[in-house]
């Protein structure tokens, strides 16, 4: 009966540790996404030439 605690306490613990581990990787990857968005968007907005852009009918 105590190995059977025991070994539900260890595979909660694992299951936890691992949920953890995922979103720490999945907070990571915001982070690396936002900045990477950041600097398309500064380099577009630096490049430019978008108002010479234009829908002609």
């Amino acid at each position: 009966m105590v190995l059977k605690i025991i070994g539900a306490v260890i595979v909660i613990w694992l299951a936890f540790s691992l949920i953890g581990f995922i979103f720490k990787a999945v907070g990571t990857l915001l982070v690396v996404a936002a900045v990477a968005t950041l600097g398309v968007v500064a380099y577009g907005a630096i490049k430019g030439k978008s108002g010479n852009r234009q829908i002609r009918g």
